[in-house]
């Protein structure tokens, strides 16, 4: 392969993370595959975080920097970052996190391994066979909702094909669960592959996207109207006796919850009175 031309773009999109983006770029340029470039697009910072990113591009030609005109927000900032990159490959890093030097090494020899898939995602352990593994997009979907929960994983767990990517233009959803509805949207088509998970460290701040969204209602409602939309969807893998079956589980469990949470509500109330 000529080594000019990268195997796989990782992509690191930014927004005042001046307390973090360094030690997410040297992760990057301590992988073990080296033939990469690291593509950062700044969505206008407001501290030193495109200063930063500069003084690392002056320092490795395998990094390119570019800083919005305007600001975009999360996905369209990925869609973005991705328009610049040129490997085979995209892997999506945020620049708050860090990656481990044998993640690119992994999930680009899976991906090569199965040249007929289309992504690759990191996945909680699997007993009857050791990673990678490539599934269908039927085995996806049910094994996503029978205890792997594979498209709840974040962009920086990912690695994209990048024609594929261009294909289905990106991520479609501005923001929420920008990431689990591309994961559902490529399994309805494409073959997945499967790899170990904890090949990226993910910082945990009280600026982290996850942590503002996991107790909005209003994303949570997103989130399970989504969910039924793929399962509803004439593109959904899953028959529909299947489909039935598992929106079925979905609503029962959804009922359990609300009366778990009432049940604890009124056990607090009542505990307060008789205080």
């Amino acid at each position: 392969m000529n080594q000019s031309v990268p195997i796989v773009s990782v992509l690191m999109t930014s927004h005042n993370r001046e307390k973090y983006i360094a030690e997410s770029i040297e992760s990057v340029l301590k992988s073990t595959l080296i033939n990469f470039e690291l593509i950062i697009v700044d969505d206008c910072s407001n501290d030193s975080t495109l200063e930063i990113s500069k003084f690392y591009e002056k320092k490795d030609s395998r990094i390119k920097v570019y800083q919005n005109e305007k600001n975009l927000g999360d996905y369209p900032n990925r869609n973005k970052a991705a328009s610049y990159a040129t490997g085979k490959y995209i892997k999506y890093l945020d620049s708050d996190d860090i990656m481990y030097p044998h993640c690119l090494e992994v999930m680009v020899s899976s991906m090569e391994k199965y040249p007929n898939a289309a992504f690759g995602l990191s996945s909680i352990g699997n007993e009857f066979s050791p990673y990678p593994i490539c599934i269908s997009p039927r085995d996806a979907y049910k094994q996503h909702f029978y205890g792997f929960g594979h498209f709840n994983r974040a962009p920086g767990s990912a690695i994209i094909k990048k024609e594929i990517f261009e294909k289905e233009k990106g991520f479609h959803v501005p923001k929420y669960a920008g990431d689990m509805e591309l994961w559902f949207r490529l399994a309805q088509h494409y073959d997945l592959v499967l790899f170990t998970r904890d090949l990226i460290w993910d910082r945990c701040h009280s600026q982290t996207q996850s942590n503002l969204e996991r107790k909005d209602k209003k994303i949570i409602a997103f989130r399970q109207g989504l969910i039924y939309n793929m399962l509803t969807s004439t593109s959904c893998p899953l028959s529909n006796s299947e489909s039935l079956e598992i929106r079925t589980r979905i609503k029962k469990n959804l009922i359990k919850n609300k009366i778990r949470k009432w049940l604890h509500f009124l056990t607090r109330k009542n505990i307060g009175m008789i205080g």
